[in-house]
């Protein structure tokens, strides 16, 4: 596969293994990488993707500024790009990985620039803003759009981590503008907006998928959400409560036995592996669904429920204010 990968949140620890994987396998892509801050000398996780861009001189590599916290340049992002690749200044995009995330665990509710809440706009409202401007620069035949799940997705499924479990609520505008946390439940309730946030990606994912089924022009994209596993050296970790980070320190001391044994924990350079090869990979052409690592499983049941798909597309169509004429996915705008 050659073409483009455009990679959010590209300077994180999953995106890190990631790009090192992908470079060291598959030199002939061109990267295009997006991170809020440019700036090496502002921001270290930048500095740190640059030191490991920098081992591979001959990389295509397009480093860009994007805060998924600001719809207006979600939108001005998205159609500066269509037009690089309308003009073959570059490659159409064999691959869209929604890899850009931020929670709140302890610090209670955050909000974006627009006024939303952040886990949700960041999580996921911008990235379903930035697949369907993007849909028509895409290679249609073979391209595949990944967004990242997780463990946590499931509301059938408790957690030891937190208390609350994930579910898309009555009132759908509750994700972006939630009621005040209960002084008692601000964790917990931030965890839940997290696992919420990885809920609606997975049902994005199986709705899109239906959706491009339908559409001629665009059915041989493909759209998958991917668990890369627990990654306790990941930096995010640093947001957990005390007692989770400590046992996460335990986890990843023990990670050379543990990677053998089981794949609920992954090192960040085995989680990119595996992020590799459902972006890009051959043997994962044409797959769609829900994959842990490279093996695929079954979603949390409320995604694939038609209701709470459309129901999420409705609402998030109209938070970002899209139109028909903003995306090339025939029938995307809902009926009112």
């Amino acid at each position: 596969m050659d073409g483009a990968v455009l990679l959010t949140g590209a300077n994180g620890s999953l995106a890190l293994g990631f790009i090192e994987c992908l470079l060291s396998h598959h030199p002939q892509i061109t990267l295009i990488a997006t991170v809020r801050n440019t700036s090496p000398d502002q921001d270290p996780n930048t500095a740190n993707l640059l030191q490991l861009i920098a081992r591979y001189p001959k990389a295509r590599f397009h480093l860009e500024a994007i805060d998924l916290g600001n719809l207006a340049q979600v939108r001005s992002f998205a159609g500066n790009l269509a037009d690089q690749i309308s003009s073959m200044k570059l490659p159409r995009i064999s691959a869209i990985i929604c890899n850009a995330a931020t929670f709140s665990f302890e610090a209670g509710q955050v909000l974006t620039a627009d006024g939303y809440e952040a886990t949700f706009q960041v999580c996921h409202l911008s990235h379903y803003v930035l697949i369907l401007k993007l849909l028509g620069s895409m290679n249609k035949v073979t391209g595949r759009i990944v967004l990242l799940g997780s463990i946590v997705h499931y509301p059938e499924n408790p957690n030891p981590l937190y208390s609350l479990r994930p579910g898309f609520p009555d009132n759908m505008d509750d994700l972006l503008h939630p009621a005040p946390d209960p002084s008692t439940l601000v964790h917990d309730k931030g965890f839940q907006r997290y696992a919420t946030a990885k809920l609606a990606n997975v049902t994005l994912a199986m709705d899109l998928n239906r959706r491009l089924q339908k559409d001629d022009q665009l059915s041989g994209i493909t759209a998958l959400a991917m668990d890369p596993g627990g990654l306790p050296s990941s930096r995010a970790q640093a947001g957990q409560k005390q007692s989770a980070r400590r046992l996460f320190m335990i986890i990843d001391f023990l990670m050379p036995v543990l990677r053998h044994m089981t794949r609920m924990f992954r090192t960040v350079q085995d989680a990119g592996q595996d992020l590799v090869a459902v972006s890009v990979g051959a043997d994962l052409q044409g797959h769609r669904g829900y994959y842990i690592g490279t093996k695929q499983a079954a979603p949390a049941a409320v995604s694939e429920y038609r209701e709470a798909q459309d129901k999420l597309w409705e609402v998030s169509w109209r938070w970002a204010g899209l139109t028909a004429e903003e995306t090339v996915l025939q029938n995307a705008a809902p009926i009112v």
